[in-house]
């Protein structure tokens, strides 16, 4: 039946793919200046927090990520933690493992940048809204190894392509929650606060994003998750860290390699994911058990309180 239809020609042949290589060949010719500039500037910056990582001794990094658990989540996660990033040195992955952490750090950190207040913005305009949309769905949807096409030709092979493939694959789940958080927050509030003569302004930074915290922060965790999961496809492009270990693990078929790097990535998702639950609010930190705690002991305990005579006083004459 296609074929009916070809020679028919009732179908025209599609040359976007034609129409996407050329407008990828005039942007590397005409504009290399601007992306060498922007490629400069991204391994400037991941570099410095490599080194700011590699340069620290191992149990000081140690000491201080499970300090961040532990206010975040606990004793037990702080523990947890320690023990799993003392199992990725065990496994002589440290320092992958390090260069994998500044690089999430950094397209995390640009992704959120990004996608919040871009969400924001959708969240206040519907016309914004409309065209995020389908535009979120296609970059969600579209296979994560097309984005390392046209960035290896804007930034040659290496840590920038696949910082800047992992931002793009990053942003939609962050542009979307923030978006559905302000939408959900009760229209009653918005409206008490308007009626307080609050600007808008006011009101988003008082009570739309307070209300909202919880699901923004489910966004930026799984904007986490996407650019940790980007790990083992940027090692591809030559991006190092742990996902160089599991792409050289597959092409010599070193098991060992790949369990010890494999895991570690595990250790790393999982530290980071309970990290950023923790602070979205879902769990009762130590650092707020703790203020409860504090707060509860100062306060004047109402049950114990001598009665007041001068309301008995008034009570009797009632009576």
């Amino acid at each position: 039946m296609s074929d009916i239809f070809t020679l028919l020609n009732l179908v025209p042949r599609n040359r976007l793919g034609d129409w996407i290589n050329s407008l990828v060949e005039w942007l590397t010719h005409h504009w290399s200046g601007f992306f060498g500039g922007i490629a400069n500037g991204i391994n400037q910056s991941v570099a410095w927090i490599q080194d700011l990582l590699q340069s620290l001794p191992i149990v000081a990094v140690v000491i201080v990520l499970a300090v961040i658990a532990l206010l975040a989540r606990g004793l037990l996660a702080a523990v947890l933690s320690a023990a799993g990033l003392l199992l990725i040195d065990s496994f002589d992955q440290w320092s992958n493992a390090m260069d994998t952490l500044a690089l999430v750090v950094f397209a995390s950190v640009v992704a959120v940048l990004v996608s919040i207040p871009l969400g924001i913005i959708a969240a206040k305009s519907r016309t914004v809204s409309v065209v995020t949309k389908p535009a979120m769905d296609f970059m969600q949807t579209l296979p994560s190894f097309v984005y390392l096409l046209p960035a290896m030709f804007f930034f040659s092979i290496g840590a920038t392509t696949a910082i800047v493939a992992t931002i793009v694959f990053a942003i939609p789940p962050g542009v979307r929650l923030a978006e559905l958080g302000i939408r959900q927050v009760d229209p009653e509030m918005v409206e008490a606060g308007q009626a307080f003569g609050a600007r808008s302004g006011t009101v988003l930074r008082g009570i739309q994003i307070p209300l909202a915290m919880p699901t923004i922060m489910a966004g930026v965790n799984q904007v986490i998750m996407l650019s940790l999961s980007m790990t083992v496809i940027a090692g591809l492009v030559g991006a190092g860290g742990l996902g160089g270990a599991v792409v050289e693990a597959l092409q010599t078929l070193d098991i060992k390699l790949s369990v010890d790097s494999g895991v570690s990535v595990v250790i790393l998702a999982i530290y980071l994911d309970r990290i950023t639950a923790g602070l979205a609010g879902g769990h009762r930190s130590f650092l707020t058990r703790l203020r409860e705690d504090v707060g509860r002991r100062l306060r004047p305990t109402h049950d114990t309180a001598q009665p007041d005579p001068a309301s008995e006083e008034t009570a009797h004459a009632a009576a």
